[in-house]
């Protein structure tokens, strides 16, 4: 009897340890600027896991960001080094999965071109066609190879940036640290991009507005949206050129730039978004698809299923926006 009673209270002081511990978790908020853009980050936790959340940013800005001269990747592109860490062994396999699948419109060897346009970390003139061409000589992912943690590039000049892909590898890493942490529900945004588990504080599906193209370029970021996404889970990426672009000799000059051809994108096409399991990939295929143009989205997107995309694109004619999406970007779209 004595056994059974000793089962029986540890039982019940599991039980109330349970509720116990349910009862101590609440929603925290956590909100800055890295590389140069806004973050929020709200999540249920019974403690407050601000510290983690920095560890893990500043761990990334010394790893992946060219616009810290003391990172890895400047060392790289400096070519200082070859080594990299297991930061860039992610983000250069998924880039690589990515560059393949979209037939090299995404590459972040496209680091060379942006500067040469003058929207990447160095100031840039309008180039000319020759310094153009002659800086395609050395764009390609194909030029750049990784064997164990040593990467070797097949021209000195060749320099790697992950903006594009960084951001949502950031929520990812943020997100799989909460769940490590036993946070179940949490949303995690860094600069547009975004990746959610779980609930709300209401107790919800997470809500995640897609905001409309604007034409305004004063430096102020306006967010008027276009939709509301209900997610429990995935990711959300957003890339445009509605926002970084300036005209030059009556030419519309945005920052996504062609690595086939080295043009500057500034077409009809204003933004892409997309929804993916990782924001990583959902990152990555944003700025794929905004390379690639409308027909090409059309003509893949249309096809996947593990893929959610909407393009918002200008009617040069009537001068309205015109929106498509792939059907599983469609089924996440809040009825109101």
């Amino acid at each position: 009897m004595k056994k059974y009673a000793a089962i029986l209270v540890f039982l019940v002081a599991a039980i109330v340890t349970m509720f116990v511990m349910r009862d101590r978790k609440r929603y925290f908020t956590h909100e800055g600027v890295v590389w140069t853009t806004e973050y929020h980050i709200t999540y249920e936790a019974d403690r407050d896991l601000g510290d983690s959340i920095q560890l893990i940013l500043g761990n990334l800005d010394m790893s992946v960001s060219p616009y810290n001269k003391a990172s890895l990747i400047s060392a790289i592109n400096e070519n200082k080094t070859t080594r990299i860490d297991a930061h860039l062994q992610r983000l250069l396999t998924a880039s690589r999965d990515v560059w393949q699948q979209s037939s090299g419109a995404f590459d972040p060897t496209v680091m060379p071109l942006v500067n040469a346009w003058g929207f990447g970390y160095k100031s840039g003139v309008l180039p000319s066609r020759a310094q153009l061409d002659s800086i395609l000589t050395f764009i390609g992912l194909d030029k750049v190879t990784v064997h164990g943690d040593s990467l070797k590039k097949q021209d000195p000049r060749a320099m790697l940036d992950f903006s594009s892909i960084a951001k949502g590898y950031a929520c990812d890493e943020i997100g799989r640290m909460l769940a490590r942490n036993g946070a179940a529900n949490w949303l995690v945004e860094i600069g547009g991009e975004v990746m959610v588990s779980g609930m709300s504080s209401h107790y919800k599906p997470w809500h995640v507005s897609v905001d409309m193209p604007s034409s305004e370029n004063d430096g102020n970021t306006a967010h008027e949206s276009v939709m509301i996404l209900t997610l429990d889970s995935g990711a959300v990426a957003t890339s445009g050129n509605y926002r970084k672009w300036r005209v030059e000799e009556g030419k519309k000059l945005s920052h996504i730039v062609d690595p086939h051809t080295g043009d500057s994108r500034a077409g009809t096409l204003l933004s892409v978004t997309v929804i993916a399991n990782d924001c990583m990939h959902a990152d990555a295929w944003a700025t794929a698809c905004m390379v690639m143009g409308e027909e090409k989205v059309k003509n893949m997107m249309e096809k996947r299923h593990d893929l959610g995309v909407m393009t918002i694109s200008a009617d040069t004619v009537s001068g309205n926006l015109v929106v498509w999406s792939n059907k599983p970007f469609a089924d996440q779209i809040k009825a109101e």
